[in-house]
């Protein structure tokens, strides 16, 4: 009888998932690993502002900063800034490779693309984070 080895633990982690969900009777917590984990990290990092983390007062992108800010180059810039700072500062598995911040379609809102690489892997992954310049309102309003 032969027995089976558990799986190495992978370098890239195990974390909960975002946003937390959890089992019927709330029993156990649902939780991601690999490039899904390091996906909604980045994800967490962007939506986090400094000083909201009691332990880790640098952890965030601070984004909320630019909020209300006039949408020109400067602020494209600013942004493009913020993101690649937090990123490199706070997550060392991934190689970022491109950060594309764009005025969308629709007014007050900055499309931001990330093209970022899983360190030790041959992965490359993209991510699209919408950022709305202004306080959202409901459509027909």
């Amino acid at each position: 009888m032969t027995t089976r080895l558990p799986a190495p633990p992978s370098f890239l982690g195990t974390g909960w998932s975002f946003p937390p969900s959890f089992s019927p009777g709330g029993a156990e917590v649902a939780m991601v690993s690999g490039a899904e984990d390091v996906h909604q990290s980045i994800q967490i990092l962007l939506a986090t502002r400094h000083d909201e983390r009691p332990m880790q007062e640098t952890f965030g992108c601070n984004l909320d900063a630019v909020l209300f800010e006039e949408m020109n180059d400067a602020l494209i810039n600013r942004v493009t800034s913020l993101i690649y700072e937090a990123i490199l500062e706070h997550e060392p598995r991934v190689d970022l490779r491109a950060i594309d911040v764009t005025a969308a379609d629709e007014a007050g809102v900055l499309q931001i693309r990330i093209d970022y690489g899983i360190r030790g892997t041959n992965s490359r992954f993209n991510m699209v984070f919408p950022f709305y310049l202004h306080e959202a309102v409901a459509p027909g309003l």
